[in-house]
């Protein structure tokens, strides 16, 4: 294994804010990141060098490619031919595979089934009379979901009854779908792994996750769930980017059923990428998720994940972030704005984390 060394570039797909806190990240290692985005982000900033190229210029990414040493992407809805073609010049990590499996819903989750892990029961939707057929088999309520794009809840529409039907193809435009039957769960939680190009898997501790709005509001580690659970949560996890021999950070969104369930966990979704529900490992671990990703694609070794903090990691989404200076006051608090300029409602504009001493396991 031949890691880079400091002074070496890695490329970018996404000018977000996680390609952000990834050049931050890179940054401290004494690596410099390039970004690729079809406009000026948050990424922008913070990074060596951004360029403004289309994602179906295929051209324009080899071209792109070219001037880094590795790339790689901070969000999974990267075009797979713009990855593909990056992949021709350098290595990309995570590979292609992993985009392919994420950008779809009905794949990820036959992918999933088909490793032996429990999903929640699905079905696949193109039309109302197979939305009818899927809602006969699962039973409602359910939720029907875009195939495709879909994200913080959009593309998303919850059916309690039946005649919910009557209008839900047309809420999501048509698309191509995938119909959930319901989970009764206790909470939601997730699972964030790590792997290097030898196959080495270090996991973080296993945050417990809100929602509001479709939009993750808090995670909160440690989640209170057995050590048993965690450590069935770390194995699905691996198994999962085993499969994909994966390279960098994979989240795992989990259903929690209880600890007497037949099956505890229930696999939700996965994030070929560093994680919302993540964000607290930067000031709750030496090494968070955002460096350890830098690490495993670069080559390097990984980072301890341990944390030396309990955490509360809140998102600041839309007007949130105008209580900015009262945030940046308090005790014990790691505020991180992503330096958008319009706080547009729904938009996630940074985060706080608050820590606090470690509790026992």
């Amino acid at each position: 294994m031949i890691a880079l060394p400091p002074g070496a570039t890695i490329g970018i797909l996404g000018g977000g804010q996680l390609g952000r806190m990834l050049a931050m990240a890179a940054a401290r290692l004494g690596l410099k990141c390039a970004i690729y985005c079809d406009a000026s982000g948050p990424a922008f900033d913070v990074a060596a060098t951004s360029i403004i190229g289309g994602y179906d210029d295929l051209d324009a990414v080899r071209q792109f490619a070219k001037t880094v040493d590795v790339v790689t992407y901070e969000f999974e809805n990267v075009p797979c031919a713009l990855a593909e073609a990056a992949a021709e010049i350098r290595p990309v990590r995570p590979g292609v595979k992993a985009l392919e499996v994420a950008q779809d819903r009905l794949n990820e989750k036959q992918f999933i089934a088909q490793l032996g892990l429990p999903v929640a029961p699905f079905a696949a939707v193109d039309d109302e009379t197979t939305l009818a057929e899927a809602a006969k088999k699962l039973g409602l309520p359910a939720i029907l979901k875009t195939r495709r794009l879909g994200y913080d809840g959009k593309g998303q529409v919850r059916l309690k009854r039946t005649s919910d039907l009557q209008d839900a193809c047309s809420a999501i435009s048509n698309a191509p779908a995938i119909l959930e039957g319901k989970v009764e769960f206790l909470l939601e939680v997730s699972v964030l792994l790590v792997r290097g190009i030898d196959g080495d898997i270090r996991v973080y501790d296993v945050p417990q996750n809100t929602h509001a709005n479709g939009i993750l509001d808090t995670s909160t580690v440690p989640a209170p769930i057995s050590q048993k659970a965690r450590v069935r949560a770390a194995d699905i996890a691996t198994q999962i980017a085993e499969a994909l021999d994966y390279v960098g950070v994979l989240a795992v969104e989990l259903f929690f059923l209880g600890e007497d369930a037949t099956e505890p966990l229930i696999v939700n979704e996965i994030a070929p990428r560093v994680h919302n529900s993540g964000h607290w490992t930067i000031d709750a671990c030496v090494v968070n998720q955002f460096e350890n990703h830098i690490r495993a694609v670069a080559g390097w070794p990984l980072g301890d994940p341990q944390r030396h903090s309990d955490a509360v990691m809140t998102n600041l989404i839309g007007a949130d972030v105008n209580e900015w200076k009262n945030m940046a006051a308090e005790p014990n608090a790691g505020l991180h704005l992503y330096g958008k300029n319009e706080p547009r409602p729904g938009r996630k504009m940074g985060h706080i984390t608050r820590i606090g001493p470690k509790s026992g396991d």
